[in-house]
């Protein structure tokens, strides 16, 4: 049996298509965004894209073009503050990859994609605890037998509310 991966190992593979038709390199700064610019920032915008200039013809292969210009999509009610603090967010985007890749941003207001809040798992009582173990049986790995108790009771409180 092969050894379990953490997810995030598989996601640079899913994703990197649709990152490499956006400029991206690589999924580090879709990723990494919270943590590059910081949770405040990260609230009102996202990276969209990266825009490189087009190479010259008279350029050697191993020249260094002009740095890119990074696309942000930013909350309408905040483009205002990103636009002052633009050269703060160039940056700390340098400062993560460790080289001057970003040389400017261009601020695209939209809607930001934010996650849906997560509710709270409904209360279960005993009896359907109870169920749950039963029909689980003898599970010998402990951690396994906790998962399951608790998809069985995430399903049936799920059934019980929709029921309602």
């Amino acid at each position: 049996m092969a050894a379990p991966k953490h997810l995030s190992d598989l996601v640079e593979r899913c994703i990197a298509p649709a990152l490499a038709a956006q400029g991206f390199a690589s999924s580090d700064i879709v990723l990494a965004w919270p943590e590059i610019v910081g949770e405040r920032l990260a609230r009102f915008t996202e990276p969209m894209r990266l825009e490189w200039p087009r190479r010259h013809r008279h350029m050697a292969p191993d020249e260094r073009s002009e740095p890119a210009t990074l696309v942000v999509r930013v909350a309408s009610s905040f483009a205002l503050d990103l636009q002052h603090m633009a050269p703060v967010v160039v940056e700390r985007v340098n400062a993560h990859f460790g080289w001057r890749c970003v040389g400017r941003l261009a601020l695209r207001q939209g809607p930001i994609a934010r996650p849906a809040p997560r509710q709270p798992a409904p209360a279960v009582d005993e009896a359907t605890r109870a169920s749950v173990a039963r029909d689980i049986g003898d599970v010998a790995d402990d951690k396994l037998r906790a998962a399951l108790e608790r998809l069985g009771c995430a399903v049936l409180s799920q059934g019980r509310d929709t029921k309602a």
